[in-house]
């Protein structure tokens, strides 16, 4: 009878952690934008860290963090449903699928790494000394389970862990460790929490360290600008009416109009209106695939857009094909309507813009949402610089902008980082602010002001402490004319990348690994 009790006991608290796994993800996935409440932070990871320490095998351990990731996912990435609303009679049905999908193999990340923090912690300690090593483990592989969602299969490292901190001046840290360098620092910070029933003091010190030293940091100060005026449109095209034949060049009119006239919403600083007003841009930026024709068809459309802006430049979004290949491109249009310089977005978004084995995939109906062919867009070869008179910028088309590793494959250090980008896919709840707020981080680890034309919002000119100078709301059609920001030194990040945080975090696990093996061996 005592035997059954202690199973059906045993039953119940594993049920108890799976659930509390779960809504401990959930939880965690509020700090993210656009809420950005940071009072969840410390009870979700570390409660996730209690759980760690709870779970009794490998196995246990893994199932608690892949829980824990498909709460975190689910909640956090539930703007992926979004897509599939745009022509809903074919694809909303795909939506719960997506979701559920690609939660649970994102949460595969983290379910190995909380599998071996336990696997490599059991020891012949007892107590304190093995749930702080299964901690530290912990740490280390948590982090290098982050970096390989960034990094392998393409890389998705949409809500990692540094976003929380854009609002705050823990940003200050991302020209010195990037984005990874904050999520460790996350990790470092509030994993300890679990010890706090045994050790409270050592349990919340890191939080309150790193707490008091993120406010001690000295605020920036305003960049410096140059003289160089910019004029970014939003025409603010809903995704499911931008390509209808009755109303794609209603958009394209409003942005022509807007790029004629330019100025700034009514909430914007009348004061920097009206200086702005007194000059002519030196270049005019459109969102992504802007122009609804292939390049090949458009010089009537260019021309008529360079006559309608006096000539000024214009960088927009098209698409193009070359050699039966399809590109999403941006393109330089120069004061006669002539094609002066073409970049082709070269990370494409898989089951987006491509399907893997796309033209066998195409015989079952099965294509991208932007694909033009079976096997969608063509990736162009990479990053390259374009020069636009107002100094060197190195393009990004939408998606690139989330991949710091992008960002660093710039041949040359630039003045300035252009997104162009087409956010209507995301809708109008938490996935366009959370791309902005991986646009604002790239700029800030590369100390580069960055010109951001979204067509449905968020358009914005961010200095180079990865801050809003000026933007367009979500939603909202507007142009908004700013003077471009002078570049800061190159950063430390935009000379090292992610390699010493990768490495730091390989030497934690070593580290606990090694002591574990000499305790076994003295034993």
């Amino acid at each position: 009878m005592w035997a059954r009790c202690l199973r059906a006991a045993g039953q119940r608290s594993s049920w108890v952690a799976a659930f509390s796994a779960f809504g401990l993800g959930a939880l965690l996935s509020v700090s993210l934008a656009p809420l950005h409440f940071l009072l969840s932070l410390p009870l979700a990871l570390g409660g996730l860290g209690v759980l760690a320490l709870w779970a009794r095998s490998p196995l246990q351990a893994s199932v608690i963090g892949w829980l824990a990731g498909l709460g975190y996912f689910s909640f956090g990435l539930s703007w992926i449903v979004e897509p599939f609303q745009v022509d809903a009679a074919r694809y909303a049905w795909m939506a719960p699928f997506a979701l559920v999908f690609l939660a649970a193999g994102l949460a595969l990340f983290w379910a190995l790494s909380f599998g071996l923090a336990a696997r490599w912690s059991t020891g012949t300690e007892l107590g304190r000394k093995q749930d702080g090593r299964r901690l530290v483990l912990l740490l280390g592989l948590w982090s290098l389970a982050e970096f390989a969602r960034a990094y392998l299969f393409t890389g998705f490292p949409w809500a990692g862990f540094g976003q929380f901190w854009i609002n705050t001046p823990a940003a200050q840290l991302l020209p010195w460790i990037g984005e990874q360098g904050l999520a460790l620092l996350t990790l470092a910070a509030t994993l300890p929490l679990a010890l706090v029933r045994r050790r409270p003091l050592l349990a919340v010190s890191p939080l309150l360290l790193t707490t008091l030293a993120g406010y001690a940091l000295p605020r920036t100060a305003a960049p410096e600008m140059t003289s160089h005026l910019v004029r970014l449109v939003q025409p603010n095209a809903p995704q499911a009416e931008k390509w209808l034949p009755e109303r794609r060049w209603d958009f394209v009119r409003r942005a022509i109009e807007l790029s004629e006239t330019g100025g700034y919403p009514v909430a914007q600083n009348a004061e920097l209106s009206a200086l702005a007003a007194k000059f002519v841009p030196d270049l005019i930026i459109w969102p992504e695939t802007s122009v609804p024709q292939l390049l090949h068809n458009a010089s009537d459309t260019l021309s008529a857009i360079s006559e309608r802006v006096a000539g000024t430049p214009v960088l927009l979004g098209i698409q193009r094909r070359e050699e039966g290949r399809y590109y999403n491109s941006a393109v330089l249009v120069d004061a006669g309507g002539r094609v002066d310089q073409i970049y082709d977005k070269a990370h494409l978004v898989p089951f987006g813009e491509y399907v893997p084995f796309g033209d066998l995939m195409a015989r079952f109906g099965i294509y991208g949402f932007a694909a033009q062919s079976g096997a969608g867009y063509s990736a162009g070869p990479g990053a390259v610089l374009m020069d636009l008179g107002i100094g060197q910028a190195l393009p990004l088309i939408c998606y690139e902008a989330v991949f710091a590793r992008d960002v660093l494959a710039a041949p040359s250090r630039p003045d300035m980082l252009i997104q162009i980008t087409n956010d209507a896919w995301f809708g109008t709840r938490s996935g366009p602010y959370q791309h902005l707020v991986q646009a604002r981080m790239r700029a800030a680890e590369q100390g580069l002001p960055m010109l951001r034309a979204a067509n449905t919002g968020i358009t914005a000119m961010i200095d180079p402490f990865g801050r809003l100078r000026e933007k367009i709301a979500l939603g909202e059609a507007g142009a908004i004319d700013a003077f471009v920001p002078k570049p800061l030194a190159a950063t430390l990040y935009s000379r090292t990348g992610d390699w010493p945080v990768f490495l730091l975090c390989i030497l934690v696990v070593l580290g606990a690994v090694n002591k574990r093996r000499k305790n076994a061996k003295g034993s």
